[in-house]
């Protein structure tokens, strides 16, 4: 069984589904993929969400608080990322970006060790349903602009502000151009 429940936070409500090996998804609400995703995490778990409440969501309550508040960097709670041997490489590829600093789609495919899979990167990022904790926010476009996010450009940008704010660095050149 995975729990479900929702919270409400400063970019919206979001859907948090956790099973006893951690959280496996916290995504926003009204995320146009989000019933993929949920479908997706289903069939390669085995199991299907129900409402209910389970220990680790008052550990992500607390600490995506703690974030918004500008006072946690790094969050520390079980994680129970359920995709495909790639997505998952993906995904733990994006955990290794530090608060407040960003990465490309190339830099990030360049990390994982194939420089031409930025599609393929970007697909998986595009898949993360753990917003926020695995912080695709952070990739950007090459050349600085904020392109590719599920829950919508204004969040990223929204939530890349309150990290740069929060970590005292300073944008990295032309950054956070809203449009393409």
């Amino acid at each position: 069984m995975i729990c479900l429940t929702h919270i409400d936070t400063p970019v919206g409500k979001m859907r948090i589904g956790a099973t006893d090996e951690g959280i496996c998804l916290f995504d926003f609400q009204y995320r146009k993929s989000i019933d993929s995703i949920m479908k997706r995490i289903e069939t390669l778990s085995g199991d299907k969400f129900t409402d209910s409440e389970h220990p680790h969501f008052e550990i992500l309550k607390l600490q995506i608080n703690e974030y918004f508040a500008g006072t946690r960097k790094e969050f520390d709670l079980p994680l129970y990322l359920v995709g495909t041997s790639f997505q998952k490489s993906v995904w733990q590829a994006l955990l290794q970006i530090p608060y407040g600093e960003t990465r490309s789609y190339k830099q990030q495919s360049i990390f994982l060790g194939n420089e031409k899979a930025i599609r393929a990167v970007a697909g998986a990022n595009g898949e993360n349903g753990i917003a926020i904790i695995v912080p695709c926010h952070r990739v950007i476009g090459e050349d600085g602009s904020l392109i590719g996010y599920g829950g919508g450009l204004q969040r990223k940008k929204w939530l890349l502000d309150l990290e740069r704010k929060h970590s005292g660095k300073t944008a990295q050149g032309d950054l956070f151009v809203l449009g393409n």
